[in-house]
C-alpha cells in the first residue's frame, strides 16, 4: 500500500511493508522518517521505504530504525537502510528454506560450545556436524534475521547451556535477593539509567528503566568482582531490545562477560580493557601501518576513541542495526571480532585520516563517520576480507605479551594514588 507524505514544497511517497507468511517479520519493521527538515518546515511521521525518485540531496531527516531508535541522517542514509533491509529479508528467506530442508531450529543442533578464560571459542566437532557449522558461520556473517536473533544468539553463544546448569527459578530468586539492598554498584546503576539511550521511548520509560535496572543489579549480585561498570548499561539495554525478556537478556550478558570477552574487562581497574587497547594499537600498526605511523607522528592516542568502542561493544557508536550485525558475529566467533571491526573503521577512513593534521580532526572523522555506518555488510566485508585473518590464538598471544606492562602500569598508578592520600 502506498502512502503520501507531504511537507511544504516536498512530496514523498512511501510503500508500506506487508506482512506475509513467507517471512515472519517482527512488529514495526518499517523505517520511519520522524521529520524532514527544509528551510520552511518540519513534518512528522511517515514510513520510509522510499519509492519515488528523490533528487540527490542532503535534506536532514529523522527516522526510526528497526529497534525504535530515532536516528538523524539524510535521505541517502534512509535509502541505504532500505537497501540493507531488503538484503535482510532475502537472507531471512535463506534461513526459512534451511529450516524447511534441515528441520526447525537446525542451528540449535550445533557442536558443543565453550569458551576459555582468554575468550577463545572451543567447539567439540563431529564430522556429521561440520557442514552445518560452516554453513552457520557463513550465514551469521551475512546476518541473522531479527525475528530469529534471540534464539540463535542463545544457542551459538553458549548462553542457553549456561542457563541450563542452574534451576529455572535462578533469575527470579536472584532478583528477589536484591530487593531492599543498597550497594555502590546499585547507586551507580541508578545514576546511569536516565542517561542510557535517553531518546529511546521504551528505555526512557519507567517500565524500560525498571527492566534494565533489574538485569544490571541482578548481574552485579551474580558477579561481585565485576559488580557494575559504566558501559554495561548500554550493552544490557540493547540486549533487552533484542532478546525481549529480562531473563534472556541477563543470560546473554552473563555469557558475554564470563565467556565471550576476555576476563577482567569490567573489573575495578579495567585491566582487561587496558590489555585489549594495547593489543589493538599493535594490530593497527601491523594491519594499517600508514595510519598508525601518521597518528603516532601526530601524537594521537587511539584509545581516546577505541576504549568506548570496546567497553560498549560499539553500542554507543555504530547505528543499532549495524551494532547488532557485529554482535551476531561476536557471539558466534568470539572477541576477535571487536578487533576486526575496529580496524575496519580505521581502514574505511584511511585517506581522510591521512589528510588530517590535527588530533581534533581525527576524532571528528571517526565519530562522525561511525555514526553513519548504516551498511553493516560493507563494514563486515572490510573487517574480514580487507583486514585479513586474525585467529583467536594470535590475539591471545598478543594479550599475554601485553599483560605484564599493563599490570606494572596499574601498580604504579595505585602507588601514586596511595602516596597522594598519605600526603593529604
Amino acid at each position: 500500500m502506498y502512502r503520501s507524505f507531504l511537507s511544504p514544497g516536498i512530496r514523498y511517497q512511501f510503500l508500506e511493508d506487508s506482512e506475509d507468511g513467507t517471512f515472519a517479520t517482527p512488529p514495526k519493521r518499517s523505517y520511519w522518517i520522524a521529520a524532514v527538515a527544509n528551510p520552511n518546515a518540519r513534518s512528522t511521521t511517515a514510513p520510509a521505504s522510499i519509492t519515488t525518485s528523490i533528487p540527490e540531496t542532503t535534506f536532514p531527516v529523522k527516522f526510526e530504525d528497526l529497534y525504535g531508535f530515532t536516528v538523524e541522517g539524510n535521505i541517502d542514509d534512509v535509502n541505504v537502510l532500505n537497501e540493507v533491509r531488503e538484503r535482510v529479508r532475502r537472507q531471512g528467506r535463506v534461513w526459512w528454506e534451511l529450516e524447511a530442508s534441515k528441520g526447525v531450529n537446525w542451528y540449535l543442533q550445533q557442536p558443543q560450545v565453550s569458551w576459555n578464560g582468554d575468550g577463545i571459542r572451543v567447539s567439540s566437532l563431529k564430522l556429521s556436524k561440520l557442514t552445518n557449522t560452516f554453513m552457520l558461520n557463513k550465514l551469521v556473517r551475512k546476518g541473522i534475521p531479527p525475528v530469529l536473533r534471540p534464539k540463535v544468539w542463545l544457542s551459538v553463544s553458549g548462553a542457553a547451556k549456561k542457563r541450563s546448569t542452574v534451576p529455572e527459578s535462578y533469575y527470579d530468586e536472584l532478583i528477589t535477593a536484591t530487593q531492599g539492598k543498597v550497594t555502590p554498584a546499585m547507586r551507580q546503576i541508578d545514576h546511569d539509567l536516565p542517561r542510557t539511550f535517553p531518546t529511546h521511548p521504551w528505555l526512557n520509560s519507567p517500565e524500560g528503566q525498571a527492566s534494565l535496572r533489574r538485569v544490571l543489579v541482578g548481574y552485579s549480585f551474580r558477579d561481585s568482582d565485576v559488580g557494575y561498570c559504566q558501559g554495561l548499561n548500554y550493552v544490557a539495554a540493547l540486549l533487552l531490545l533484542v532478546m525481549k525478556t529480562e531473563e534472556d537478556a541477563f543470560w546473554m550478558l552473563a555469557v558475554l562477560l564470563e565467556n565471550v570477552l576476555v576476563s577482567d574487562c569490567y573489573n575495578d581497574n579495567l585491566s582487561g580493557c587496558h590489555v585489549e587497547q594495547r593489543v589493538f594499537r599493535d594490530l593497527l600498526a601491523k594491519k594499517c601501518p600508514r595510519i598508525a605511523a601518521h597518528l603516532e607522528a601526530m601524537g594521537f592516542d587511539v584509545t581516546i576513541v577505541t576504549t568506548e568502542w570496546f567497553l560498549c561493544l560499539f553500542a554507543k557508536s555504530l547505528p543499532s542495526e549495524t551494532t547488532l550485525r557485529v554482535w551476531d558475529v561476536l557471539f558466534n566467533e568470539g572477541a576477535k571480532v571487536l578487533f576486526h571491526v575496529a580496524l575496519a573503521i580505521f581502514k574505511m577512513n584511511e585517506e581522510v585520516i591521512l589528510n588530517a593534521q590535527q588530533i581534533g580532526e581525527v576524532i571528528h572523522i571517526l565519530q562522525s563517520t561511525i555514526h553513519h555506518m548504516y551498511d553493516p555488510d560493507e563494514l563486515l566485508r572490510v573487517a574480514f576480507d580487507k583486514i585479513g585473518s586474525m585467529t583467536s590464538n594470535t590475539i591471545t598471544k598478543e594479550r599475554k605479551k601485553q599483560e605484564p606492562a599493563v599490570i606494572a602500569e596499574l601498580d604504579q598508578r595505585l602507588r601514586r594514588l596511595n602516596t597522594l592520600k598519605t600526603n593529604e
